[in-house]
């Protein structure tokens, strides 16, 4: 996919993130903890509520699988969280883009080593017509999780390419899912919860993003170099033993999505 095939963001051009100015997340009531979750795994042990799906029903598969199919645009409101939510509703409508899968995550705390397994990138743009808007993903973390940071990688098996971003209270961060591989690092004690939203890049969008101080690099978060090595080393090993499971299914991961090997490769990590 030719991504200069598409209108993207200028002010993301070069880092693929914009940090804008935080949200005073402790004003709001926490209308997370009444949603409706389904049991939808990404990366690490996770549920989601979704807020806007491919036809508004209560699920979060790919916009892609269903029928008729479509690109991660022109979500249909989950009027049952959405009743619940206004609050989280209107958050995701603010910056007027068009809007694709919106949910609320709820991820298990995890080491630093599950996340560097779980780095992925996302799919956003199947299917999006080439001379539209690039679809890029917005975070807005919801619980106060100091010590959580969202890790990016170009390279996902090169440390040298990461930026951990910090994700507190009311941080908000727009990127580039399908460029960077991406996951959240979260050693807190007790579930963390973001609003994750997809959006199409476009003048409101940038809008949005411009008149809010955007931040396109930053000083990465520390991370003690014991952490680092023992999480590579962590990351590795499941990565190994993640290979000789699909190997002993007969299934070859490097096979596109949709494919017996994607598949087979759902189940074993199912099962780990």
């Amino acid at each position: 996919m030719d991504k200069a095939a598409y209108r993207t963001l200028p002010i993301m051009e070069e880092s693929g993130y914009a940090i804008v100015d935080r949200y005073d997340q402790q004003a709001d009531p926490r209308e997370w903890e009444d949603l409706v979750y389904v049991d939808w795994k990404s990366s690490g042990d996770t549920r989601f509520a979704p807020l806007a799906s491919a036809y508004g029903d209560m699920e979060c598969n790919g916009f892609w699988n269903h029928t008729p199919p479509k690109t991660d645009k022109d979500g249909v409101w989950v009027q049952e969280n959405v009743d619940i939510a206004p609050i989280l509703t209107r958050r995701a409508q603010e910056p007027g883009a068009n809007i694709g899968r919106c949910r609320v995550i709820e991820l298990q705390p995890n080491t630093y080593g599950e996340a560097l397994y779980n780095l992925h990138r996302d799919d956003n743009n199947r299917l999006n017509p080439e001379g539209t808007g690039w679809i890029v993903r917005a975070f807005f973390n919801l619980t106060d999780d100091a010590d959580s940071v969202m890790i990016l990688r170009s390279d996902k098996d090169d440390p040298s390419t990461e930026v951990r971003i910090p994700m507190p209270a009311g941080q908000q961060v727009v990127i580039d899912t399908q460029g960077y591989y991406h996951a959240v690092w979260h050693p807190g004690d007790k579930p963390r919860y973001c609003l994750i939203t997809s959006y199409e890049s476009g003048p409101e969008l940038d809008e949005w993003i411009t008149a809010r101080n955007p931040v396109t690099h930053i000083e990465n978060h520390p991370i003690d170099p014991q952490v680092a090595a023992e999480g590579e080393a962590l990351a590795q090993e499941k990565r190994e033993a993640r290979a000789a499971a699909l190997a002993a299914k007969g299934a070859d991961p490097r096979f596109g999505d949709g494919s017996m090997a994607v598949q087979a490769e759902k189940e074993v990590l199912s099962e780990a």
